[in-house]
């Protein structure tokens, strides 16, 4: 019987091949090592008044619609990262000097808020002055009256323990809150992008995911919430945030008998400020100028004189001869009598 024949073959591997197998070892650990961590250090005290002013000019998160188990904590730790950065930013701004601290912060943030981006892109719509826009830019120029009216309300609101509420206005960003994580549209918005979440992160911590928005304060800013979205005739519905919602964010979750309670506890001239100044940032909100937007759409769509042209039309067939045409639309009068249609 013969015997089995066993065949060794030896390779020799080079150095530069060994090296070339470890390489994607090391460029994932680079990687690992390169990637930003969420709960990132709390900002340091400003020193003057450009480095306070920077701590309110970030840039919005990136989208994240994933669902996978992975992803969703990572947005869950991105919101508690930003709710940090928020509250440090605010005890920042109210434990600085003096000194450090501009007269009006809003006047000097006015220009990333997306409410006077949408205005100033409304006026550059508006190129045949259909809208009345005069009462915008007054009060875009009397800005501060929002800081004047916080003031106000900080000085009469009693202090509070944190507490968390959800909103939701028909699957829409109405409030402009800073957006984390999953969106049904692709808007996003930085955190002190619009004039709501400036006036908001003075009263706690807020963001927006998918259809909710989530705030964590003062009941002065559940109050704020619901005279903004009133003003404007947007359905809403608040409900206590469950404690568990926000993990490692100390926030209480109350019923509706205890909301009572918080809310009777306000002195009514406070009710009454924050009431002020949700109308006023209602008047400048997205949703409004959108309307405006929308009136503009359909004066270019209704330039000419529908009724005019069925009778030229009938001319035409009629005779057989086309009526002179206006060198002009009359574009305003549709202007007018859609304002008495809205005011009717």
């Amino acid at each position: 019987m013969a015997k089995p024949v066993i065949t060794v073959t030896a390779k020799k591997v080079s150095a530069s091949t060994s090296a070339t197998a470890d390489e994607p070892v090391k460029t994932q650990a680079t990687q690992a090592a390169e990637e930003p961590d969420v709960l990132s250090e709390p900002a340091p005290e400003p020193t003057t008044k450009a480095e306070l002013i920077d701590l309110y000019r970030t840039e919005p998160l990136p989208l994240n619609n994933s669902v996978h188990s992975k992803e969703l904590e990572k947005v869950a730790a991105q919101r508690v990262a930003m709710y940090q950065r928020q509250l440090r930013r605010t005890e920042l701004f109210y434990t600085a000097e003096p000194a450090l601290r501009p007269t009006y912060l809003v006047q000097e943030l006015k220009s990333q808020f997306i409410e006077h981006q949408r205005f100033e892109m409304v006026r550059a719509l508006d190129q045949r002055s259909l809208i009345d826009l005069d009462k915008n830019e007054m009060m875009w120029q009397q800005l501060h009256i929002v800081d004047d009216l916080i003031a106000d309300i900080l000085h009469y609101m009693p202090a509070q323990q944190p507490v968390g509420w959800q909103l939701t206005s028909v699957n829409k960003n109405h409030l402009k809150l800073p957006t984390v994580g999953r969106l049904r549209d692709q808007e996003r918005i930085a955190d002190q992008g619009s004039l709501t979440s400036y006036v908001l992160g003075h009263f706690g911590v807020m963001s927006y995911t998918y259809d909710r928005a989530y705030f964590i304060g003062h009941v002065v800013g559940y109050l704020f919430c619901c005279y903004f979205l009133a003003h404007l005739s947007i359905a809403y519905g608040v409900t206590p945030l469950p404690e568990k919602t926000v993990a490692n964010y100390k926030y209480a979750s109350l019923e509706t008998a205890k909301m009572v309670r918080l809310l009777q506890g306000l002195d009514v001239h406070c009710k009454r400020r924050v009431y002020q100044l949700a109308i006023l940032c209602a008047r400048l909100s997205c949703y409004r100028l959108d309307k405006h937007v929308e009136k503009l759409l359909i004066a270019e769509v209704n330039e000419f004189d529908k009724k005019q042209q069925i009778a030229h039309l009938d001319a035409l067939l009629n005779s057989g001869i086309m009526p002179e045409m206006p060198d002009m639309p009359d574009i305003t009068d549709f202007i007018n009598r859609s304002d008495q249609d809205d005011a009717s």
